[in-house]
């Protein structure tokens, strides 16, 4: 046991989040996420939601200032009625731990590409549709 590191954290994501360097993107992934299929680190997180996961990530993990979006969610597929609920709670999270974050919005396809080239894949029990979300990491700030 550490102390401060959230106890959500497994030794496996923190190991992750501590190799990953500037730039480097992981992928939050809902439970319908094609991970295995799209990346050989895959991380199971299978019965944990993504919000409580966002939340003890960001204790720990600085985001990108240096690029346009410090974070991504799949964009709804055009003609779908959902409406995904879940990003509000995701937007407020984010908030809290950096008030400078910006979210941008990806395309279905255009996320699993983008996952592809992520140093991580972390699949969730996050049930809510188009749940899934990509982090990009910065550098610590004084």
């Amino acid at each position: 046991m550490l102390k401060k590191i959230p106890k959500l954290l497994s030794p496996e994501l923190v190991a992750v989040l501590m190799e990953m360097g500037h730039g480097d993107e992981i992928v939050l992934a809902d439970a319908n996420f094609p991970g295995h299929s799209h990346h050989s680190r895959v991380i199971r997180y299978d019965g944990i939601g993504i919000p409580e996961l966002l939340d003890a990530i960001l204790e720990l993990f600085p985001l990108d200032h240096y690029a346009e979006h410090q974070a991504a969610f799949m964009s709804v597929v055009p003609g779908d009625p959902t409406v995904p609920v879940v990003w509000e709670t995701y937007k407020e999270i984010l908030a809290k731990h950096d008030a400078e974050a910006v979210i941008g919005h990806e395309s279905r396809f255009d996320f699993y590409d983008r996952s592809k080239q992520s140093y991580a894949v972390v699949v969730t029990g996050e049930e809510a549709l188009y749940g899934n979300v990509i982090l990009k990491k910065g550098v610590i700030r004084s």
